[in-house]
C-alpha cells in the first residue's frame, strides 16, 4: 500500500516526538531502534523508510526537544515585562516538576554528557541548537550591551543545566531540593544582576 507524502510526514514526526521523550528518559543509548519504533506503533523494518541511520533520528529527536523547550519559554514569558523574563525561565526550569519529568524537559541535563561523546556531526547539531537557546536568553536581557548580555545568558544557562543535573543525581530527596534551591537562587541573582557601567577615569590637574 502506498501512503501519501502527508501521511509519511505525520508518521515521521510521530517517531521523532516519541523518540525525543524516550531518549531524554533513557539516554542516547538506553533504548534501541526496535523499541522506539514500537513506541510509535510501527515495526522495526519501517525505520529506514524515515531515517538514514539511528544517529539521524537522535539528532532530530534532541533538536525537537530543544525546540519544545524554547517554545515553552516563549509561552511562559509572552506577557511578562522584559526584565522579568529570564527570572521566569529560571524559576520554571529549576523546579521539582522539571526534575521529576526528564522525558518532557530540557535535553542539556538529560543528554548533554552523552552527546559530548558522539560524532562530530551530532555534536555540531547539538551545538547549533544550544547557540539558539543562548541567543534566545540573550534577547531576554534588556538594558545591557549585547556582548555582556550573551555572557550573562551563558552563565545563567550553565547554572540552570548544572543544577538540574546535580538535582537529578541526588534524586527526590532533601539534598536534591537543597541543590534546586541554591541553584535557583544563584540563577535568579544572575538574571537580576545590573549591568556594570564603565567609569572613565578623569585625569586630575
Amino acid at each position: 500500500m502506498r501512503y501519501s507524502r502527508e501521511h509519511k510526514q505525520e508518521t515521521h514526526d510521530r517517531i521523532v516526538k516519541k523518540a525525543s521523550v524516550r531518549l531524554r528518559e533513557k539516554g542516547a543509548h538506553g533504548i534501541g531502534v526496535a523499541d522506539l519504533m514500537k513506541e510509535a506503533g510501527l515495526t522495526h523494518g519501517g525505520f529506514y523508510a524515515h531515517f538514514d541511520s539511528r544517529e539521524a533520528l537522535v539528532i532530530e529527536a534532541f533538536a525537537y526537544a530543544m525546540d519544545r523547550s524554547m517554545e515553552h519559554w516563549r509561552k511562559l514569558t509572552g506577557e511578562a515585562a522584559p526584565e522579568k523574563r529570564l527570572a521566569l525561565i529560571a524559576e520554571s526550569y529549576l523546579s521539582a516538576l522539571h526534575r521529576d519529568n526528564p522525558g518532557h524537559g530540557c535535553s542539556i541535563p538529560s543528554l548533554g554528557a552523552e552527546i559530548a561523546r558522539e560524532s562530530a556531526k551530532t555534536r555540531k547539531a547539538f551545538a547549533g541548537k544550544l547557540d539558539e537557546m543562548i541567543e534566545m536568553m540573550t534577547n531576554y536581557i534588556p538594558n545591557m550591551p549585547r556582548k555582556a548580555a550573551r555572557k550573562q545568558a551563558i552563565a545563567t544557562l550553565a547554572t540552570m543545566a548544572g543544577t538540574m543535573l546535580l538535582a537529578r543525581i541526588a534524586g527526590s530527596s532533601e539534598l536534591s531540593d537543597e541543590v534546586l534551591k541554591v541553584g535557583r537562587d544563584s540563577a535568579l541573582d544572575g538574571a537580576k544582576r545590573e549591568p556594570k557601567v564603565a567609569v572613565k577615569k578623569v585625569k586630575q590637574n
